[in-house]
């Protein structure tokens, strides 16, 4: 048995600002440091973004129309996280549920066929959850069986991929529902330092849901299969990036040397997901490497030898939505398998994602002979 992925599906918020936009909003901001202010847009230009996405209405409001905001220029108090948490419940259960649909319709699956949950989502918790949601909106079995995976980041989904990939091993019928959501501009904080800044500018809310499928290989030819996985921790970098708890939302820490590092523990990594089945970077047709910013992919392509061509999706999906943590690869692989619909001669993918620890994690995709 291996396991396929039969669709993918992916969606927004339905408000939609543009970089340059979202620097002006962000310069108005009264409580920060004037210094800061005038380096925004500078930031912001460079971040290769050019559009992004959020739940929260009040970026494209005046003040005195805010209801998510104090309604005057400070920001302050700002939102406390049991606000953000509301919000964050409110806008996150109908996203997921649209993509969730798209993608059992792409994959031609019934409900009732759905044998595994699965809800990814670091920025925000609620009970009974985002899985029990799902089965209760979806119409999904009551017997289906169900799994979340919070708080690690933009590497979260290869975690859910893991699960997926024991739950079609353990159970031949297999059908898995795997849903990413993420509501990351809920937890903009006023910028005090350059690191707040730079995460202010870089994310993004989205959604994105998967179907995965149990096949013998046989009924598989043809079909893009999950072919292994691989995950590397760094030694010595546990505080380059951070996500706690706040009184006012959720924080993340940034660090400037996250590329860096990134860079250098990339060539093992690879070597680690590649080397089992006697493949190196040259066998591989398709990089979904997730943007975690530009300086990241960039970094990754210099490192690894790879053509412009090769990161080009990442960089457009970046470019498109910013980072939207844990869905943003699957909105890459989704380019992935819309070349393969499209007839292109693609036959092996590594998709890639890092986060707090630091953490590599990755997959590698085989289409099967047809």
């Amino acid at each position: 048995m291996v396991m396929t992925l039969e669709a993918i599906a992916t969606g927004n918020p339905p408000l939609r600002r543009a970089q340059a936009y979202a620097a002006a909003f962000m310069q108005r901001v009264e409580s920060q440091p004037e210094a800061l202010r005038r380096r925004l847009p500078q930031i912001y230009e460079r971040s290769g973004i050019d559009y992004r996405f959020s739940c929260v209405e009040d970026y494209v409001r005046e003040p005195e129309d805010w209801d998510f905001f104090p309604p005057d220029w400070s920001l302050r108090p700002e939102p406390t996280t049991g606000a953000r948490n509301r919000k964050y419940r409110e806008a996150a259960v109908p996203l997921a549920e649209r993509v969730a649909r798209e993608a059992l319709e792409r994959a031609g699956l019934a409900p009732e066929e759905v044998t595994h949950v699965i809800a990814v989502s670091c920025t925000g918790f609620f009970a009974p959850g985002l899985d029990i949601e799902l089965v209760k909106r979806l119409g999904l079995s009551p017997h289906t069986r169900r799994a979340v995976i919070g708080f690690m980041g933009c590497y979260a989904a290869f975690n859910a991929l893991r699960v997926a990939d024991g739950f079609c091993r353990s159970r031949p019928d297999a059908r898995v529902l795997l849903v990413c959501v993420e509501l990351c501009t809920l937890h903009f904080q006023v910028s005090r330092t350059l690191e707040s800044a730079v995460v202010n500018a870089l994310f993004s809310d989205g959604a994105a849901a998967a179907v995965l499928a149990a096949r013998p290989e046989a009924e598989a030819n043809g079909r893009l299969a999950y072919a292994g996985d691989h995950c590397l921790l760094d030694d010595d970098s546990m505080d380059h990036m951070t996500w706690d708890v706040g009184d006012t939302g959720f924080r993340m820490g940034l660090s400037s040397r996250v590329p860096a590092v990134l860079a250098r523990r990339l060539p093992d990594f690879l070597d680690g997901l590649l080397a089992p089945h006697d493949l190196t970077p040259a066998d591989v047709d398709f990089w979904a490497i997730h943007p975690g910013g530009r300086a990241i992919v960039e970094k990754a392509r210099d490192v690894l030898g790879l053509p412009e061509a090769a990161v080009r999706d990442s960089l457009e999906v970046l470019r498109l939505h910013g980072n939207m943590s844990s869905p943003t690869i699957f909105f890459v692989l989704r380019r992935f398998l819309d070349q393969l619909d499209d007839g292109t001669n693609l036959r092996t993918g590594v998709a890639t994602a890092f986060g707090p620890g630091l953490t590599l994690e990755g997959c590698l995709w085989r289409r099967l002979d047809a």
